[in-house]
């Protein structure tokens, strides 16, 4: 069964999906204070006929939108969060529209917006006749903070799936086999004794202490955990005068590793050492878990139906007027991150990415068995139901994510790259759905790479979202 229904059901919605895009843009919002961002996708999938929930998780921006009777059930992940800091105008030069503010340099104003074209032109298609099934739309917030999924997976959001597919902004079109760290994100609050810190020292219990010290131990644990994996850290509290001992001081660490297990074993590590520098210098110390999520485990039957999609379709298709911009933002990117990139494409794509400023020619995933440096909550999703996941072309080659330069092209030749990956989603969801053996084959590949090791949340039962905590 051909995908070009669906393909034109995403180009019937190109203006709508366009406008949304940019009031998104517009409007940047941190994670978990997402409302203007999550409000616009529901409003588009309520008018559309889906049937919503919202405030899964216990956090008000994340949201299921449904149609469809039965199984299969094929589900669309979308993300729309911003970054501080990142806000910038739609030009080459550094320009903040906000000094300080927000922006969306990880595209997610693209992200969300992309899957709710592409859930729209499949619920068109099971309208018609032309599946049965489901399609489900997640609106997961906070994927910056690694957040959003990881909530909605403890709450069973995925548990009816029988596959999920994402994508991210990039400045590349590839779908990804490469895995992603695990991750536990901690804080640690020391609670000491203030005092004079020339008058009377003797008389205080230094919370910085505790903090210097239990760093101190992290450095000499770093020689004894896998070259994979990675602690880092920074002081969030450290005092408020040099001359007052501080009284409360607080560390926030992140550990990496390829797995979960590796992950709680070094967090276990963490723990003792936070509770040795207490001891040391006769603090107390509470432990907060912030959050934490698993590594992505690709599904490579899935994937692959991603990639047969990005061959029907061809290219984005980015104007001239497009191209002219990309060049200029690619010329503000320093000539390492073009390097860096050549080295990872295939062969025969070099020589695109070398000399255009807009590749968008379908790319072969060149990253299986490799694992990134990153982490992300798709990690969750992909350990309880078949995953697929993409980059489409929506950057100027070589442009890193969280940067100015994307926020630029998110605002503008970037948006045409969404309605390409909400064709790339659409379509990859309908030949799912119209396929059965395939969602089998799908089943049965992730059975086989799980094996014994069944989804745990890494969150203990008395954690809630973060809503005090952003990225700075």
């Amino acid at each position: 069964m051909s995908n070009s229904a669906v393909y034109d059901d995403v180009d019937v919605q190109r203006t709508r999906l366009e406008e949304m895009a940019r009031r998104i843009w517009e409007t940047p919002e941190l994670g978990l204070h997402e409302e203007e961002s999550a409000q616009i996708l529901i409003d588009r999938l309520r008018e559309a006929g889906f049937d919503l929930e919202v405030g899964i998780g216990g956090m008000p921006t994340a949201f299921v939108a449904s149609y469809g009777d039965g199984g299969p059930t094929v589900g669309i992940l979308g993300e729309y969060d911003a970054l501080p800091g990142l806000s910038q105008r739609v030009t080459a030069e550094r320009e903040p529209l906000e000094a300080g503010g927000p922006g969306h340099g990880c595209g997610h104003n693209l992200f969300g917006v992309a899957g709710v074209g592409a859930a729209i032109a499949v619920k068109r298609a099971i309208e018609r006749g032309d599946l049965a099934g489901t399609v489900e739309f997640y609106g997961c917030p906070a994927e910056e903070t690694l957040v959003g999924k990881v909530f909605m997976a403890r709450d069973g959001a995925f548990d009816d799936l029988d596959a999920a597919i994402t994508w991210h902004p990039s400045d590349l079109t590839t779908p990804r086999l490469g895995r992603t760290l695990a991750l536990d994100s901690i804080q640690f609050t020391f609670d000491g004794v203030s005092a004079h810190a020339a008058a009377s020292p003797e008389s205080g219990r230094s919370a910085l202490d505790a903090v210097e010290l239990a760093n101190t131990g992290v450095e000499y644990l770093r020689e004894h955990i896998p070259e994979s994996a990675r602690v880092h850290y920074v002081i969030t509290d450290g005092g408020d005068a040099p001359n007052v001992v501080p009284a409360t001081a607080t560390v926030w660490y992140y550990v990496r590793a390829p797995t979960r297990t590796e992950v709680d074993h070094i967090s276990d590590w963490l723990t003792d050492i936070a509770d040795a520098a207490a001891a040391m210098t006769r603090t107390e110390v509470e432990r907060r878990y912030v959050t934490g999520c698993w590594d992505y485990l690709p599904n490579r039957t899935v994937t692959d139906v991603i990639w047969e999609t990005m061959q029907d379709l061809g290219t984005v298709g980015y104007t001239d007027e497009d191209r002219a911009f990309a060049s200029e933002l690619r010329d503000t990117v320093p000539d390492e991150r073009i390097v860096a990139r050549l080295e990872d494409v295939p062969e025969d794509h070099a020589d695109g990415v070398r000399e255009e400023s807009l590749y968008d020619e379908p790319v072969p995933t060149f990253d299986e068995g490799d694992v990134g440096g990153g982490s992300s909550d798709v990690g969750d999703v992909s350990w309880l139901v078949p995953t697929g996941q993409f980059r489409a072309t929506t950057w100027a080659v070589g442009t890193p994510g969280h940067s100015w330069q994307a926020v630029a092209a998110n605002g503008d030749f970037g948006i045409a790259g969404a309605v390409y990956a909400a064709k790339v989603l659409g379509g990859t969801a309908h030949t799912l759905l119209s396929k059965p053996s395939v969602l089998e084959t799908a089943q049965v590949e992730f059975d086989e790479s799980t094996d014994d090791r069944s989804y745990v949340s890494p969150l203990p039962a008395d954690t809630e979202p973060p809503f005090d905590v952003v990225l700075d």
